[in-house]
């Protein structure tokens, strides 16, 4: 099975970003599972746009797409569940976008459902000793843009989408989980990709 996996670059303000810092770290590959990387901007709109070139230039393509985030105040690592139809941001991201209460896709449905075992990642990480819970939210800041824009891009394929946030690592605040833990809880949820 080959799988996409990206994480973001820095943003507001920040010299890193816990999820670029693990995906980087993450194997070629992991049981049947073969693992392509991608580091993607903190930009509305141009991160999804990075993550399908990606997939369309991968031969064969991915079967899974699967993106991490960071979420700062977190204190476990939440698969999440739905992305919803909107732009709304607290922050301007990288490129100085700042949009407010903006629908991603005027004629798309309000919310999709992330097409990956959600609720069998947080098992399999908890199986591990190591926090997760199903997230319902993946807000409305460039996250939630990639989920969104994802799902919506490959309705009705056989591509499946999904988006992990973890927790800040190490040095960027609190609550944080230690980089290792952080690692093992993505592979754990890789595992569980490679049993369907």
């Amino acid at each position: 099975m080959k799988l996409l996996i990206t994480g973001f670059d820095p943003f507001g303000g920040e010299t890193a970003n816990a999820s670029w810092d693990v995906v980087k770290e993450l194997p070629e590959s992991l049981g049947n599972v073969q693992i392509t990387k991608l580091q993607i901007p903190t930009v509305f709109e141009e991160a999804a746009a990075c993550v399908i070139r990606a997939a369309q230039q991968l031969q064969p393509q991915p079967q899974v797409i699967l993106c991490i985030g960071q979420a700062g105040g977190r204190d476990a690592v939440t698969p999440e569940r739905i992305g919803i139809n909107l732009r709304d941001a607290s922050i301007c991201d990288n490129a100085g976008n700042c949009p407010r209460e903006e629908r991603i896709d005027p004629q798309g449905p309000d919310g999709l459902f992330a097409t990956v075992p959600v609720a069998e990642m947080v098992e399999a990480i908890r199986s591990a000793g190591l926090p997760a819970r199903v997230s319902n939210t993946a807000g409305t800041f460039v996250c939630n843009d990639v989920l969104y824009t994802l799902l919506n891009h490959y309705r009705d394929t056989s591509v499946r989408v999904g988006f992990i946030h973890v927790p800040w690592g190490y040095g960027q605040g609190t609550p944080f989980l230690a980089m290792e833990n952080t690692f093992k809880a993505l592979c754990q949820a890789i595992r569980v990709l490679d049993k369907e």
